[in-house]
């Protein structure tokens, strides 16, 4: 039979979990890591699927009108989640953004149809690293702007229906899909939505599963560190060295601290090594586990996320390589 889409809404959700057995025996990392590729959603990141459920659910609580101006804070992932919801829905779509971020990502949303409001970093700030100080201007500019414009705001930060759609739907398909065979969860975070619904969803279903958050080395504050005074690194979309309303502390077993070097090293490794084209979080989420599996989790299975793809740090230093003309 036949397998015809009606649109690419109904292309989200559903992604594949792979094992990295190369990249974890390149590590001497003793156990399995299985990776969820988010980076397949048609957005090309995770946060599709937060996109589609806060627009849905909006609609069905009476609190968006049809032709309502959607906006909305993003550092890119959620921006591009939401331009191609709102592109199918028939929503004018705007995305508050630091000028911080990758270029590929405003690109991306511009490419879907919308609207970008670029706000200026602060002058410490530097272009790739966005601060928790400047989220907070990106916030300010995209509230001012709903209330100008009568705009409906999806607020991820602490809108309860992000951390919803990753406990009904990322969270289940994650444990069919490794049959149940998980002992550990670990999530870079940023809003905290993900890590929140996964985290749940995963406890509801066996309590014993120990879940981790993933932070930068400057910016860690679920460990119990003091983080440096407006932490700078290179993980776009989180560590802003601030805890998340979404995140029940209890579900917070520990944290994995990860420096820029390491995660830097491990993106560009999981795409030699396995194929996985990920950004910055991706590796990030997948050194946490490699540092899990040298010590306490050592012969578990550790699940983590791959968050985006690659092709949105093309101007970053990630994938900064020299390429000779005569290259072969």
């Amino acid at each position: 039979m036949g397998d015809i889409r009606k649109s690419i809404l109904e292309c989200i959700g559903n992604t594949p979990l792979v094992e990295i057995s190369r990249l974890c025996a390149k590590y001497g990392a003793e156990g399995r890591i299985l990776v969820k590729l988010e980076m397949l959603n048609p957005g090309a990141s995770k946060k599709d699927r937060i996109a589609l459920y806060m627009i849905e659910e909006a609609e069905r609580k009476g609190l968006l009108r049809p032709g309502q101006i959607v906006v909305e804070e993003t550092s890119g992932n959620t921006g591009n989640g939401l331009a191609l919801v709102c592109a199918l829905k028939g929503y004018p779509f705007v995305a508050a953004m630091s000028k911080g971020n990758s270029r590929e990502r405003m690109q991306m949303m511009k490419g879907l149809g919308a609207d970008l409001l670029l706000v200026d970093q602060l002058p410490s700030s530097r272009r790739g690293s966005v601060t928790g100080a400047d989220l907070k201007k990106v916030e300010e500019a995209a509230v001012e702007f709903a209330e100008k414009n009568g705009a409906f705001l999806a607020n991820q930060f602490y809108n309860t229906d992000n951390s919803e759609a990753h406990e009904k739907g990322t969270a289940g398909e994650i444990w069919q899909q490794a049959d149940g065979g998980i002992d550990y969860f670990v999530d870079f975070v940023g809003t905290g939505g993900t890590y929140a619904g996964i985290a749940k969803g995963l406890k509801a279903r066996n309590k014993n599963i120990k879940c981790f958050v993933v932070e930068p080395e400057k910016a860690g504050v679920y460990g119990g560190n003091t983080p440096d005074d407006n932490p700078v690194h290179v993980i776009q979309g989180g560590g802003y060295a601030a805890k998340r309303g979404l995140i029940n502390e209890a579900d917070v077993d520990g944290s994995v601290l990860v420096s820029d070097r390491e995660c830097t090293q491990a993106t560009r490794d999981l795409a030699a090594t396995e194929g996985i084209f990920g950004g910055y979080s991706t590796g990030a989420n997948v050194f946490a586990a490699v540092k899990l599996l040298r010590g306490e989790a050592r012969g578990k299975t550790i699940v983590c996320l791959a968050n985006d793809t690659g092709l949105k740090y093309l101007s970053t230093s990630l994938y900064h390589y020299e390429i000779d003309a005569d290259s072969r």
